[in-house]
């Protein structure tokens, strides 16, 4: 049952961190989940937190540090010896979490902590995952599973499948390899259960067909697309031999969306780097001066634009009342048009057609909404101001406005996709200021136009 962390709870295990009652404090967080043992420890200072630790017991205190953010968890686990390191913590946790917590010391600990390990099997596990890039499937996978050979027979692999499940907290799967460790399918509980003899093979009942996997090269992102699109809770991670490497769980993957989402939000908000609201002043400023002194650019460069058609302003000033109109509707144009690409890019979302397909679709949207607005505004500035080329120049000017904004919004992301770029870069500062000066300039071009000035 999840506890309910509230003011006077904290207060008590403060209270009784300060008093030196662990006998009172493992009652108070022994039975609860690691994930609200975690939630407790944000509430506490960090010599609280490093007490409580203490007091839990060796397998409860590693899944506590798991559920940790990383810079907390860092720091908690810096206070460690490297023996206390493999025996409180290592040697409790899967290896991908093993090998996460092990990247993260200094080189010098992590070779000391590898080789204070007794399970050489982990060690040697933790050793091979530690040579994929963290954001790959290999990154990702656990090396613990339950896998049994086509040629044996049920009650052979029924006791090797006991072994192995020593090893796992859960068991999704069972996955079926031949001699040489290659994967083949998967084995159903099931059919184990209801077949008529013990003595059968696993070849005879095992299923092949609708077998999802990942190679240890793929990146997190497509993992995660492979999982959303077939609802799996696990998938197995391959080799380019499609030998079985180890699997990665739904958990795995429900942290690699959210760090996604995270980032994506940062560069959408303008931000640089993803910033907690406890960081310091200057981690939270290095994130968003970037962007900010990209706006002030494009701010700049805003003004001259207007700069350069000053005279036109100077014949006819009432064209500066719809100024903000114009680089405002160009800017939200674009971000709704990047926002849909964007979406469209992370869910893998391919229409029939590729880019020309998106670019035509994205013009009719376009057409639709610039015809609309546009009608719209020149009623406004006919009834508002009787003078007809003023409401011809502002409709005209949103109609091209919208459509061209629309396109860059839609060019821009798909470009930024090809390069390898993250395509939410667009969603941002960025496509806003960009369509604020394109917006401008068609602006005064068209008034340039009709005015005949």
């Amino acid at each position: 049952m999840a506890i309910e962390i509230t003011r006077s709870f904290i207060d008590d295990i403060k209270s009784a961190i300060h008093d030196g009652n662990d006998t009172y404090l493992s009652s108070l967080v022994s039975e609860q989940h690691p994930a609200d043992i975690a939630d407790i420890f944000y509430k506490l200072g960090f010599n609280e937190a490093d007490y409580l630790l203490k007091i839990l017991d060796n397998e409860k205190a590693a899944e506590v540090l798991i559920e940790l953010d990383e810079e907390l968890r860092d720091k908690l686990i810096g206070l460690r010896t490297s023996k206390e390191i493999a025996e409180i913590v290592i040697e409790h946790i899967d290896s991908d979490d093993a090998a996460d917590v092990i990247a993260e010391l200094p080189e010098q600990k992590k070779e000391e902590v590898l080789t204070l390990l007794q399970d050489v099997g982990q060690a040697s596990d933790i050793v091979d995952l530690l040579t994929y890039d963290e954001d790959s499937a290999g990154g990702l996978m656990a090396k613990e599973l339950i896998k049994v050979n086509l040629e044996w027979d049920l009650a052979y692999a029924l006791r090797e499948m006991r072994k192995q499940a020593e090893n796992l907290d859960e068991v999704y799967t069972i996955y079926v390899v031949d001699e040489k460790n290659r994967l083949k399918g998967t084995l159903s509980l099931k059919k184990m259960l209801f077949s008529s003899s013990l003595k059968a093979k696993v070849k005879d009942i095992f299923n092949e067909e609708n077998l999802h996997f990942a190679y240890a090269q793929d990146t997190s992102e497509a993992i995660a697309q492979i999982m959303r699109k077939y609802d799996l809770v696990v998938l197995p991670v391959l080799d380019e031999n499609m030998t079985l490497l180890g699997r990665i769980t739904i958990d795995d993957v429900v942290d690699v969306i959210q760090e996604e989402a995270t980032e994506d939000y940062a560069l959408a908000s303008g931000l640089s780097e993803a910033v907690e609201s406890d960081d310091k002043v200057w981690e939270v400023t290095r994130a968003r001066i970037p962007w900010l002194l990209i706006g002030l650019a494009g701010g700049i460069l805003v003004s001259q634009v207007i700069g350069i058609y000053e005279h036109q302003l100077a014949i006819n000033p009432v064209l500066a009342f719809f100024i903000p109109l114009i680089a405002a509707m160009g800017g939200n144009v674009g971000v709704q048009s990047s926002a849909i690409v964007v979406q469209g890019l992370a869910s893998q979302d391919n229409p029939i057609g590729g880019l020309m397909g998106r670019l035509w679709k994205e013009l009719k949207v376009a057409f639709i909404n610039a015809a609309i607005c546009s009608v719209l505004v020149l009623a406004y500035s006919l009834v508002a101001n009787p003078n007809p080329e003023l409401g011809y120049t502002v409709a005209v000017s949103l109609f091209a406005v919208i459509i061209i904004a629309s396109l860059f919004g839609t060019l821009i992301p798909l470009s930024l996709n090809f390069l390898k770029i993250d395509p939410a870069l667009a969603t941002g500062p960025f496509i806003t200021t960009a369509n604020d000066i394109l917006g401008l300039i068609i602006y005064f071009m068209i008034a340039k136009a009709i005015y005949g000035i």
